[in-house]
């Protein structure tokens, strides 16, 4: 089965006919390809300015501005998290930025702009207003092509949807010195959010046997009335230590590789950009089971993902921690997540979706649009046909490195 399901762009065909499948002509001028997300910065999600920089010649990347997507030339509109587009803490701006990008939206609607939407997570991580509910399932359902980053990921029925893994940060932080293993280290990072289970985690950890054994807490919380608690719970323990704010690469590098194990306690997982850093930086994680994090101990090997079932407990963290200490090796088995390979595929999916946004479309696609009639092993069985929630939400694209996807 091939993880990496670029339909129907098979790998199989030539690059002449891919390029005649998408409708461009061989030494055609780059797409332009609009990202949703402002110019990276020091905050900026690591995922977003990877993906930027895996980006071949024949794709010409801008990134976000109003002016730009409501004035500039672009050929497709590529939309990460459409919620944090509109999201703001003033009503009043919220308000102005859903009816900007339902302008954005109906400009790519009637010029023929495709608009692609990689799918993150399954649903937004806030609640919205009335408004910007109704623009991001516009988004929804004008949306050209589909990218999931797992096979799971269920996308509306007759719209094209390709998987592309999420790319590792090996690259990203290999420049950066590593500490010697802490014994006993346990690290929780990223943006903490209720349903990230951070509260959970230090309840369980005051029933884990041994002085030795440590947990660091390392994120920015959501909002002040979940830092104090998590403050208030780490307090009860002595082996307990947190650093709620954003922390930068060389520090949240250190932070990593002084872990033993590094514990993500979501009581809902599906993409995580936090459990491949840590495998990035070769630290076992322990994380949920289910198929997304069983699919991943397949890929990446049994020995580096470590799941629960259920809701945590104090014995099951003890244990993974006993496990992490076996999983020293040769690290864990990235090599189908390297960004140039992954930054092709994105490509390929942008000139299809401009062919299909051009009315050209696609040969060999049947009448649902969903599996080529000819690369029927191109692709596992596709996704349960159901619609995406109002945005596939997961964190901004100004998010501390923190709080990378999950």
């Amino acid at each position: 089965m091939s993880r990496m399901s670029v339909f129907p762009l098979a790998s199989e065909v030539s690059d002449a006919q891919e390029v005649r499948m998408a409708g461009r002509s061989p030494g055609a001028a780059p797409l332009r390809v609009l990202e949703s997300f402002r110019a990276p910065r020091s905050t900026t999600n690591p995922y977003l300015s990877l993906l930027l920089g895996a980006l071949p010649a024949d794709v010409e990347a801008v990134t976000f501005g109003w002016r730009r997507a409501l004035t500039g030339r672009y050929d497709v509109l590529h939309v990460h998290w459409p919620e944090v587009v509109v999201r703001r803490a003033n009503p009043v701006r919220g308000a102005a930025a859903a009816l900007l990008l339902g302008l954005v939206l109906v400009r790519c609607r009637l010029t023929g702009r495709a608009v692609v939407r990689t799918a993150h997570n399954l649903r937004p991580h806030e609640e919205h207003g009335f408004l910007a509910r109704a623009v991001l399932r516009l988004c929804d359902r004008w949306t050209t092509w589909y990218v999931r980053l797992n096979d799971t990921t269920p996308t509306p029925a007759g719209v094209p949807a390709t998987t592309i893994l999420h790319g590792h940060y090996r690259d990203w932080f290999a420049h950066l010195p590593r500490p010697d293993v802490v014994p006993g280290r346990l690290l929780y990072f990223g943006l903490v959010r209720p349903y990230k289970g951070v509260e959970e985690l230090l309840e369980v950890f005051g029933d884990v046997p041994g002085q030795d054994a440590s947990l660091r807490v390392v994120g920015r919380p959501s909002d002040p009335a979940l830092a104090e608690a998590v403050r208030e719970r780490a307090a009860r323990d002595a082996r307990v230590s947190v650093r709620l704010e954003h922390v930068p690469d060389e520090d949240l590098a250190q932070e990593i590789g002084a872990a033993e194990l590094v514990v993500l306690p979501y009581r809902e997982m599906h993409n995580s950009g936090a459990a491949l850093l840590a495998l990035s930086l070769g630290r076992p994680v322990l994380v949920p089971d289910n198929a997304v994090t069983a699919a991943l101990a397949a890929e990446v090997g049994d020995a580096w993902v470590l799941r629960f079932d259920g809701a945590l407990e104090a014995g099951r963290v003890a244990r993974a921690l006993r496990e992490a200490r076996d999983a020293a090796g040769p690290g864990p088995d990235l090599s189908g997540r390297d960004w140039p390979a992954l930054g092709r595929a994105h490509a390929d999916v942008f000139a299809a979706a401009v062919a299909v946004a051009h009315g050209r479309g696609l040969p060999g696609w049947r009448a649902r649009g969903r599996v080529p009639a000819d690369a029927s092993a191109a692709r596992p069985d596709p996704a349960p046909e159901v619609p995406v929630g109002a945005g596939a939400g997961a964190d901004a694209d100004r998010a501390p490195r923190t709080g990378l996807p999950g």
